[in-house]
This record gives C-alpha cells, sequence and structure tokens, in this order.
C-alpha cells in the first residue's frame, strides 16, 4: 500500500464528487488534496474520464513540484494548486471547476457580490476576480503564475474568510479544509453564482447584504463562536 494512500484516496473521493453535484463537464476540473505536515499532495491525472478513476490513478506530488508517487500526468493546472498550498495557510484542499455561473462571472471581470445569506453562510464578503493576466505571464510558466495572480489579489483579504476566487476570463478556484468540504466550497460557489445572475436580472440595483447579516451567518458557522449544526460529541 502507498505511504500517501490516506491522501489518494480522499483524492479520488474528492475529485468523484464532481461530476456527481453538476459541477464539471467532460474531464474539466480538478482537486487536490495536502498532507501539510509532509509538504505533499495528491491531485487527479490530466485528462483522465472521471468514470475511469481509481485511487492508484492519483498523482503525489511534493511542495517543490517533484513527482514522487503515479505513473501518470497530473492535471495540468499543478502548479496552480501547488502555489496555493504555499501560500494559503490552513488550506488542505483545492477544487477547480469550469461551473457554468461562477465561470460567467469569471469571464464578465467581476466580482461575485454577496447578496444574500446563502452567500454570507459560505463567504466573508465578495467573491473576488483577478485581474487579468499579461502576455508574458500565459506564455510563461502560466499556471504557475495562475496561482501567483491569486495570491495577489488575496492581499488584505483572509483565505479562510473567503474560500473561491474567479480567475479572470478563466473559472473558479476554491478551497478547504478537506477534500470533502472544498467541493462543498465549490458547489455553494456555484449556487450563489447562479443565485446572483437572477437576483441582478430582476433588479440590476440590488444592494449588497448588509455588514450586519453578513457578520451573523458568517459567525454563526465559522470561528470559535460557531453555533450552526451539531457538536462533535454528539
Amino acid at each position: 500500500m502507498s505511504a500517501y494512500q490516506s491522501i489518494k484516496e480522499e483524492c479520488l473521493a474528492a475529485n468523484l464528487a464532481l461530476p456527481k453535484t453538476g459541477l464539471v463537464d467532460l474531464t474539466f476540473g480538478n482537486v487536490s488534496v495536502a498532507d501539510p505536515e509532509r509538504r505533499v499532495f495528491a491531485i487527479k491525472p490530466s485528462g483522465v474520464d472521471y468514470d475511469k478513476l481509481t485511487a492508484d490513478d492519483m498523482v503525489v506530488l511534493d511542495f517543490e513540484g517533484n513527482q514522487i508517487e503515479g505513473t501518470l500526468r497530473p492535471s495540468s493546472d499543478t502548479p496552480t494548486h501547488r502555489c496555493l498550498f504555499l501560500n494559503f495557510p490552513g488550506i488542505r484542499s483545492v477544487v477547480h471547476t469550469h461551473s457554468r455561473s461562477a465561470v460567467a462571472f469569471a469571464q464578465a471581470g467581476v466580482d461575485l457580490p454577496c447578496l444574500g445569506t446563502t452567500h454570507c453562510d459560505y463567504f466573508h464578503g465578495p467573491v473576488p476576480v483577478t485581474r487579468g493576466m499579461t502576455p508574458a505571464e500565459v506564455g510563461g510558466e502560466y499556471e504557475w503564475e495562475t496561482g501567483r495572480v491569486i495570491v495577489e489579489r488575496f492581499a488584505g483579504l483572509n483565505p479562510l474568510d473567503v474560500p473561491a476566487v474567479l480567475v479572470r476570463n478563466h473559472g473558479p478556484f476554491a478551497w478547504g479544509p478537506s477534500g470533502s468540504k472544498a467541493v462543498e466550497t465549490a458547489q455553494a460557489l456555484e449556487i450563489v453564482a447562479d443565485m446572483a445572475i437572477k437576483t441582478l436580472a430582476i433588479n440590476p440595483s440590488a444592494p449588497p447584504a448588509p455588514a450586519h447579516l453578513l457578520d451573523k451567518h458568517f459567525f454563526r458557522k465559522h470561528g470559535p463562536g460557531a453555533y450552526y449544526g451539531q457538536s462533535k460529541s454528539s
């Protein structure tokens, strides 16, 4: 059995959840799961159909980018995932999809506004869109530079409070403390993006949720004072 079996199996389960949630078409999308203490992560192989994936197919790399287990090529987005693991302490999993409503905001180059409590439950404020990438960034180490543009956009933001981003002209990345939670966040992102599109179609001047409502809904689910759901001992 692999020394990295645990993260490979968690990574497989998270990747298999993507088509079940309707977040991916064809072979678009990928999930990675990290073991930060060992400075390694597992990720979906490039271009392999979801219904053919096994735990043994997951590719394991170290945080320096060296492939240390697996015979298949890792996702082409691997350097972006690696960049986020290196720069956002506290995350263990990254999800990238081309889910349609979130992509619409990315292609429009518009932050996803926080319009109601569904959004507030998952994101403490708007989900930001990055700047456009330069010809040099696209022509160079494109996927690594994608990660750097995300990190740049989060200057002054807490990635644990806003666990997603929209890469301009590309699509969403979301993250979390586990593979299942990161996929849940990606699904929530798509849901609130769809809600926002419909809200703004009805009322293009719809205001954001007020700060006191945002704080109440976010912090009742996150942080030391959270009281939503059941305690772990229940």
